[in-house]
């Protein structure tokens, strides 16, 4: 499926060619393997890249494409991002029919224009048209260029995506020698032919009958997981600024020159940070109270201002707003921490949790995020500045596992990110289930939270009733009540507490015979995708350690018949444990276990254990307590 090109234009998929009238984009010319499963099929498409020289470059695009069903009704929709520094120079889209005979034409001045902007500012536009289908499949011609003002960025070669046939398509990139054009393949074998013309050098690529690539659940959302050729150019330009992308270096002090002059704060407010630390015997104890006071006072707005949004606000200008985007913010608590004579960096990174790493080998402008990082010997300091309720040197699977650029005075460093920890997020709860002997009862579940399930518990205090029961249901396991109440059990905000009304506890009956559940909440209710032939590594949202102690208080007459068997499960990722006993003293069945996910990207050789690791628990989950039912009612009341 086509992906709508972002601003920074990486993710191009393109093409070439005009259709004949006599059918030859028939799908019924298509080779099997080609269109196969595929939801498009692209007959040819060619992108040619002529990089002028650094200042500017120009793309062609054409593009013909068959819509097979309705699973791909979103790439009948043409859309192209402009801005100041990139314009769409002409468009044309042509709609055929099934035997190639041209239905439709529209031309750029039929099409729709609009602003946009991802901040307070509107910095940009859109031209988009949408066609109609009145029956599948569909053929479409998309032809367009665009002229782009500066070389930092060159879309990529996408060789194709999910559920996308590739009969032919080529890529053609023209450069001045002089530039130190750079290239690399990934998730591919391809090279391209290249052609020396002394001061000009052509490179180009191509492939044929390329089958669909099978989506597969749970896999990396980015398009970096597709087979595609990314580019650089080692001198390159944007918006006016010359710079050297050969280095990971040479681009830090690039970068550098941008924020040069942009952390200083007026004499007053220094003194207000250094009033803020008095008493804080380590530097650690200064950052955690500034870090604070930037959670509680600063909110975040994403604002792509600036030089191509990578030049942030002055530190005086966010701090008189009290708001910033990622590198607003990030700036900002670098110019705090100066102010107490702390020295910190700011770190450009690639975020998400399914994104990888920088590529060590291969210096480039893939980045999207800003972050900061106060070196140390022994335990550097990261700080997520956008977050106003991220823990204290907490980042997670945002920006944890890859590669940071931290922009220092003697260029870009690139630095490893701490590794994600299964102890950095975690849920300890405690259910008390006193049943009457209408087998009712109000539970009572207390949570521990932190890092994400922190987070989670949070967003869920500020839900409403009807999204608090189906969080508490669909999402987290609980048993249907029949009311409940969340509330915050602790004033730092790390516990909760949830109260439910159970109408009837167990989950059937079988003559004097009662069958319960042994947890009210479930450790792991989601069945993990199949494993068979699977291509891509899976990804979990985080590592977790997860830890429940459900107490259930018989009514009096009622006791224990039989109680589950305790288990032990374990993979290379993960592990679980489990144990069940009777107090005859208060007459109560406990439960006690705990589920530990080491790591949250699963490589696809190691998937089937771990599905397997998943599926096991499930069962173990599903076991019951019997117990033999008493015989005197008892009313309740909430």
């Amino acid at each position: 499926m086509r992906k709508t090109i972002a601003a920074c234009l990486i993710g191009f998929l393109l093409c070439t060619t005009t259709i004949g009238q006599t059918g030859i984009y028939s799908l019924s010319n298509v080779p099997e393997a080609v269109k196969n499963n595929a939801d498009v099929v692209v007959h040819r498409e060619s992108t040619d890249v002529d990089i002028q020289g650094v200042e500017k470059f120009t793309i062609k695009v054409d593009r013909i494409f068959s819509v097979v069903n309705e699973d791909a009704k979103a790439d009948l929709v043409f859309r192209q991002y402009s801005s100041k520094n990139i314009s769409l120079e002409d468009a044309e889209i042509k709609v055929y029919d099934a035997n190639g005979k041209q239905t439709a034409r529209y031309k750029k001045k039929e099409m729709s224009t609009s602003a946009i902007g991802e901040g307070l500012i509107e910095d940009g536009y859109v031209t988009y048209y949408y066609v109609t289908a009145s029956s599948y499949p569909i053929t479409l011609e998309f032809k367009y260029e665009i002229r782009i003002k500066g070389t930092l960025n060159i879309p990529d070669y996408m060789l194709a995506e999910e559920n996308e046939g590739v009969v032919e398509s080529d890529y053609t990139v023209h450069v001045p020698s002089d530039l130190g054009f750079r290239y690399k393949a990934k998730h591919a074998d391809i090279q391209p032919v290249i052609t020396d013309e002394g001061k000009m050098k052509t490179y180009k690529w191509g492939v044929k009958n390329l089958s669909p690539l099978k989506d597969e659940a749970g896999a990396a959302e980015s398009q970096d997981r597709y087979p595609h050729v990314t580019f650089a150019v080692n001198k390159f330009s944007y918006y006016g600024l010359e710079g050297d992308l050969s280095s990971w270096k040479n681009f830090g002090s690039w970068l550098s020159g941008l924020y040069n002059g942009l952390d200083d704060l007026p004499a007053d407010r220094q003194q207000f940070f250094n009033d803020l630390v008095k008493g804080a015997t380590t530097n650690k104890e200064k950052i955690a109270r500034i870090y604070q006071y930037l959670q509680e006072n600063f909110r975040y707005v994403s604002i792509q201002l600036g030089i191509g949004g990578l030049k942030p606000f002055p530190a005086d200008f966010t701090d008189k707003k009290k708001y910033g985007d990622c590198k607003g913010l990030s700036n900002y608590m670098k110019a705090a921490l100066k102010s107490v004579g702390i020295k910190s960096y700011v770190a450009i990174i690639n975020a998400e949790y399914d994104r990888e790493p920088a590529d060590p080998d291969f210096p480039e402008n893939g980045f999207n995020h800003v972050i900061l990082c106060v070196p140390d010997q022994k335990d550097s300091v990261w700080l997520e500045c956008t977050s106003s309720s991220n823990e204290f040197n907490e980042l997670g699977t945002f920006t944890e596992n890859r590669y940071a650029l931290l922009i220092t005075d003697e260029g870009g460093v690139l630095v490893a990110t701490p590794k994600s920890r299964s102890y950095s997020n975690t849920l300890v709860t405690t259910t008390t289930i006193p049943m009457l002997d209408d087998l009712s009862a109000i539970t009572e579940t207390v949570f521990s939270a932190k890092g994400e399930y922190r987070e989670m518990m949070n967003d869920i205090l500020k839900s409403n009733k009807d999204e608090q029961k189906k969080i508490a249901v669909s999402y987290l396991g609980f048993k249907q009540p029949d009311d409940l109440e969340f509330a915050k059990e602790s004033s730092e905000g790390s516990k909760t507490k949830l109260r439910m009304l159970v109408a009837k506890v167990p989950e059937f009956s079988a003559g004097e015979k009662l069958f319960i559940s042994a947890r009210m909440y479930k450790l792991w209710s989601s069945v993990l995708p199949k494993a068979d032939n699977r291509k891509l590594d899976f990804y979990f949202r985080f590592p977790f350690e997860k830890t429940d102690t459900t107490i259930l208080k018989l009514p009096a007459g009622a006791k224990a018949d039989a109680l589950p068997k305790g288990s032990e499960i374990n993979c290379k990722y993960a592990s679980f444990r489990s144990s069940y006993w009777y107090d005859e003293s208060s007459n109560s069945v406990y439960s006690v276990c705990s589920l530990v996910l080491k790591q949250h990207k699963i490589p696809a050789t190691d998937y089937p254990s771990v599905k397997k690791f998943f599926d096991d628990l499930m069962q173990d989950d599903s076991q019951k307590i019997v117990i033999r039912k008493a015989t005197s009612p008892e009313k309740k009341a909430f």
